[in-house]
């Protein structure tokens, strides 16, 4: 993989991360509202799994092949 396309890679990432945090604190927040609607806090505990998992697989790209 070439740097730059590391770094982009890396740049994405973190991107990524700040949205998942940044969707950790809303749910937080609403989790807190007794009058929360349900519906909507589970559409975004689901977008925060996606990001998790995305960064995930991003993260296993940025680990070099190694040869058997």
């Amino acid at each position: 993989m070439s740097d730059d396309s590391q770094e982009n890679l890396s740049l994405h990432i973190m991107e990524l991360r700040q949205e998942h945090r940044d969707l950790d604190q809303a749910i937080e927040r609403l989790s807190q509202d007794p009058g929360v609607d349900q519906l909507q806090l589970r559409r975004l505990k689901k977008r925060r799994l996606m990001l998790k998992d995305a960064i995930t697989r991003l993260e296993s790209r940025l680990i070099p092949d190694l040869d058997a």
